[in-house]
């Protein structure tokens, strides 16, 4: 009887997990859904790849310059989805800092709570500057922490979405790297302001 209680009370928590979940992913995709955000992410960085393998200088020059107009665009369409993401109610924006997930972690842990629409900002900012090379860096300096800046990104959506674990799991999963390392890529203003909003 008391396994049969203990794997009831799992599946319960599970139950409640997943539905949270699946609240903040609906939150997320609604206007998410309404930019071009992760198609234009993909290119870039898919271009950044290709600039970096090209051994002709000729069509590496030709790879950069084109990746400067796509960077412009994913910097407009990110703008305006943070901008938009704005528009969300702070209950919903929430969602917690624990590393698990747990069904009503913000009610039972509300020291560990961050909003979404400030981590988004945070990213925007840092993106735009890259974009926009405020640091005058090399093309293959940007690239690299232009990279890392929009996984972080990536991580930061996940996070809201399902758990930090799950989406540092992910991140190993797809790209090969630890939460840490993307960390440590990001430019000195995202990782200072990151390490602040969420600890």
């Amino acid at each position: 009887m008391p396994v049969f209680l203990l794997a009831l009370a799992i599946g319960a928590i599970w139950f409640l997990n997943i539905r949270e979940q699946h609240k903040r992913i609906r939150v997320l995709a609604t206007v998410l859904g309404q930019f071009q955000v992760e198609k234009l992410m993909e290119t870039v960085a898919d271009g950044y790849l290709r600039a970096l393998g090209e051994s002709d200088a000729e069509r590496s020059s030709q790879v950069w310059n084109m990746l400067g107009q796509a960077e412009l665009t994913l910097n407009g369409q990110l703008q305006a989805f943070v901008q938009e993401f704005d528009k969300v109610d702070a209950v919903s924006a929430r969602f917690s800092t624990l590393p698990l997930g747990l069904p009503f972690a913000l009610k039972l842990f509300p020291g560990y709570i961050a909003d979404l629409r400030a981590l988004l900002h945070l990213h925007a900012k840092g993106i735009d500057a890259l974009v926009r090379n405020e640091e005058g860096l090399s093309q293959k300096d940007k690239a690299f922490t232009l990279t890392a800046e929009l996984l972080l990104l990536q991580h930061s959506c996940q996070w809201f979405c399902r758990s930090k674990a799950m989406a540092s799991s992910r991140m190993m999963a797809r790209h090969r790297t630890p939460h840490a390392q993307l960390l440590a890529s990001v430019s000195a203003q995202t990782r200072n302001a990151y390490k602040q909003l969420l600890g």
